[in-house]
């Protein structure tokens, strides 16, 4: 069992020794802050076994992992930011872009197309997350004609969408 009472001693006495640790590889102290007292959370609520002796080293090896993770999803926001701003560039007008209403609209004017029992299977698998075996279970049907119901229509309403 975890004493909290010598994870929250430690935190009290080396907490700036292991921001100032993070802040030199973050290179910001609001950063290593926010990394610091996510470490001392995660220690805290961790289901292993960790003693005094275990405890430096293991703030230290999860203040390291968690800069990883810092600098890994900064590579993915500025990765997905640059791919954003290439989108979004001059080759798009503000009238060329759906707004949700209208990609609302397009989907059930297609949905209206669809027969009824596959635009039932379609709808519980669109906006209510069901999948095909919740969706089995819910209308009592077989699992496979729900699945082949739900691959029809997915394949009609690509149809319907390209052509638009």
């Amino acid at each position: 069992m975890i004493n909290h009472q010598f994870i929250t001693n430690y935190y009290i006495t080396h907490r700036d020794e292991l921001l100032t640790y993070v802040s030199t590889r973050l290179g910001g102290r609001a950063e290593a802050e926010d990394v610091v007292q996510n470490v001392f959370l995660r220690l805290l609520t961790s289901t292993k076994l960790i003693t005094e002796t275990t405890l430096p080293a293991l703030a230290y090896t999860t203040a390291r992992h968690m800069i990883c993770d810092f600098y890994r999803r900064r590579i993915y926001a500025n990765d997905y930011e640059h791919y954003i701003r290439e989108v979004c560039s001059e080759e798009l007008s503000a009238d060329s872009v759906y707004s949700i209403r209208e990609i609302t609209e397009q989907l059930e004017r297609g949905l209206a197309r669809l027969p009824e029992n596959c635009r039932e299977v379609y709808r519980l698998h669109i906006y209510d997350g069901m999948k095909v075996s919740e969706i089995s279970d819910f209308l009592g049907e077989n699992y496979k004609s729900v699945e082949y119901r739900l691959g029809t229509a997915r394949k009609a309403m690509r149809q319907y969408l390209r052509a638009i």
